[in-house]
C-alpha cells in the first residue's frame, strides 16, 4: 500500500498528524534545531513541541509492548494536532494559524482533503474567515457540519483545472467586447461545475412554515367568512381587509396607500384613489376594490352571441385606466409629491417612482360561470393584462388555498441530483 505524505491517527486523548517527508526526516529536525517552524500543506503550523514520536518511543519500549514499538517508523513524524474533549478532538490554535475553535467528532476518519485544498490552501483557514465562533464537524452539536454534509463541500471545491476555466472565462468576457473567438470559455466553465456540484436548495421557509400556515389559514377563513356574509361588512372595512390579503399573497407590495391625492390635468383638478400600492422599488400601482354582491362577473344574457362583463365591472376597469392615465402624465412632479406626501409611512429617503403603473380590479364572483362564459371573461382578461389585472373573489380564495396547501406539503422548490461526476 502507498504511504501518503500526511495521515492522521487516533488514540483515546490525542489526534495525530504523521508526516512522512519526501526524503527523510532529517532536514525536518534540522528545521527544529533552528527553532523554526514546519508548514505542511499550507494548512498545518508544527514545531518541535507537538512532535511527540520519542516519547512515545520511550514509553512503548519501557512497557515492553512490541505492537506499540512497531508504531514508530523512523520515515515519518507524529505530530500532536487535537487533544480529546468529550466526543470532539480539540485542534491547538496555534497548529492551524488561527484562534477560532475547531472541533473535529472522534467518528470522523479524515484524510489531508479534509483540511488543505488544492495549491495548499487551508480550508478550516478559509471556513474561520466567515466570522464563526467556532468550527464543529460531525456530532450532535446544533452548530454542528454533519459529515456526510462536510465530505459534499470538499467534493465541490474547485479543481486546478476548473481554476483555469474560470481564468479563462474571465479573459473571454473581456475579448468577447472586441473580437468572436471560437471557444465559449464561460459556457465551458458552467458545464463543468454543474457537473461537479450539486444544488441544494436553501430550506429558507421551515423555521417559519407553521406560523405562515397559521397566517394562511386565518386569511383564507376570514375571506370565507367575509363572502358568507358581504352584509355585515362595510365598504371600507371590506377595502381594507382585501388590501391585507393582497400585500399578502404579493410579497412585492410593502404598502397600500387610502385616498391618496391625485392631480387630474386634463380637467385641471385634484382627484382620489381609493387605493395606491407601493412595491419595494418604490414603482406605484393601482387597485380597484368592489363587494361581489354575489353577482357573477359576466352577463348571462348574449349580445350577438357573445357573454359580456357585467357593467360595474366595465366602469371599474374604465376608472382605473383614468387613474393610471393620470399618474403617467403627472411623470417627475407626481413622483416629488407623492413622496413628500406618503413619506411619514415609509423608510427615510424613499423615492416614489411612476414607471408604467399597473391596476388591479376585484370584484364578482366566478365559480357559476358556463364553459362559454368563462372563455369569454378569460379573453376580456387576457386581453387587458397587462394594463388592468382582473381577480375574481374565486381567483382569491384558489390562490390563498393553493399557497396554504403548499406551505403544509413542505419545500417548493425540488432539485434533482446532478449528473455523475464525468471521469
Amino acid at each position: 500500500m502507498t504511504k501518503l505524505a500526511v495521515e492522521f491517527e487516533v488514540s483515546d486523548k490525542e489526534l495525530f498528524l504523521i508526516y512522512r517527508p519526501r526524503d527523510d526526516t532529517s532536514w525536518v529536525r534540522d528545521r527544529f534545531e533552528r527553532d523554526e517552524d514546519l508548514l505542511v500543506k499550507g494548512t498545518f503550523h508544527l514545531t518541535s513541541k507537538d512532535l511527540v514520536e520519542d516519547a512515545a518511543e520511550e514509553a512503548a519500549n519501557a512497557a515492553g509492548d512490541e505492537e506499540s514499538v512497531l508504531w514508530i517508523d523512523d520515515d515519518r513524524l507524529v505530530f500532536s494536532i487535537a487533544a480529546a474533549e468529550g466526543e470532539y478532538f480539540r485542534f491547538k490554535p496555534q497548529v492551524l494559524g488561527f484562534e477560532t475553535p475547531v472541533l473535529l467528532h472522534r467518528d470522523a476518519r479524515p484524510n489531508w482533503k479534509w483540511f488543505s485544498a488544492e495549491r495548499k490552501v487551508s480550508i478550516l483557514s478559509i471556513v474561520q474567515s466567515l466570522g464563526l465562533e467556532r468550527i464543529v464537524i460531525g456530532g450532535s452539536d446544533p452548530d454542528a457540519i454533519p459529515i456526510p454534509e462536510y465530505e459534499r463541500l470538499l467534493d465541490q471545491l474547485p479543481t486546478p483545472y476548473e481554476l483555469r476555466r474560470y481564468v479563462q472565462a474571465r479573459v473571454g468576457t473581456v475579448v468577447r467586447q472586441y473580437t468572436a473567438p471560437a471557444i465559449d470559455a464561460e459556457a465551458l466553465l458552467n458545464a463543468y461545475v454543474d457537473r461537479r456540484t450539486t444544488a441544494t436548495a436553501p430550506n429558507l421557509e421551515a423555521p417559519f412554515r407553521q406560523f405562515d400556515v397559521v397566517k394562511y389559514a386565518f386569511a383564507l377563513e376570514r375571506l370565507q367568512a367575509m363572502l358568507a356574509n358581504e352584509t355585515g361588512t362595510s365598504e371600507a372595512q371590506w377595502q381594507l381587509e382585501i388590501v391585507e390579503i393582497i400585500l399578502l399573497l404579493n410579497p412585492r407590495y410593502i404598502k397600500a396607500f387610502t385616498e391618496v391625492r391625485l392631480w387630474d390635468a386634463d380637467a385641471s383638478t385634484w382627484r382620489r384613489i381609493d387605493i395606491l400600492l407601493v412595491d419595494a422599488s418604490g414603482n406605484v400601482d393601482v387597485i380597484e376594490i368592489k363587494k361581489p354582491m354575489g353577482k357573477p362577473i359576466m352577463l348571462p344574457v348574449r349580445y350577438r352571441d357573445h357573454h359580456l362583463p357585467m357593467r360595474d365591472l366595465v366602469g371599474a376597469m374604465g376608472q382605473v385606466t383614468h387613474y393610471l392615465r393620470h399618474l403617467s402624465r403627472w411623470g417627475p412632479a407626481g413622483e416629488d409629491y407623492l413622496t413628500q406626501l406618503l413619506s411619514t409611512d415609509l423608510p427615510a429617503g424613499f423615492k416614489i417612482r411612476i414607471i408604467n403603473p399597473s391596476g388591479i380590479v376585484i370584484m364578482g364572483r366566478s365559480n357559476t360561470l358556463s364553459d362559454a362564459q368563462r372563455r369569454e371573461f378569460e379573453v376580456l382578461r387576457r386581453d387587458s393584462k397587462g394594463i388592468v389585472d382582473i381577480v375574481t373573489y374565486d381567483d382569491l380564495l384558489a390562490r390563498v388555498q393553493a399557497v396554504l396547501d403548499q406551505l403544509r406539503n413542505g419545500p417548493a422548490l425540488r432539485v434533482s441530483p446532478a449528473s455523475p461526476t464525468a471521469g
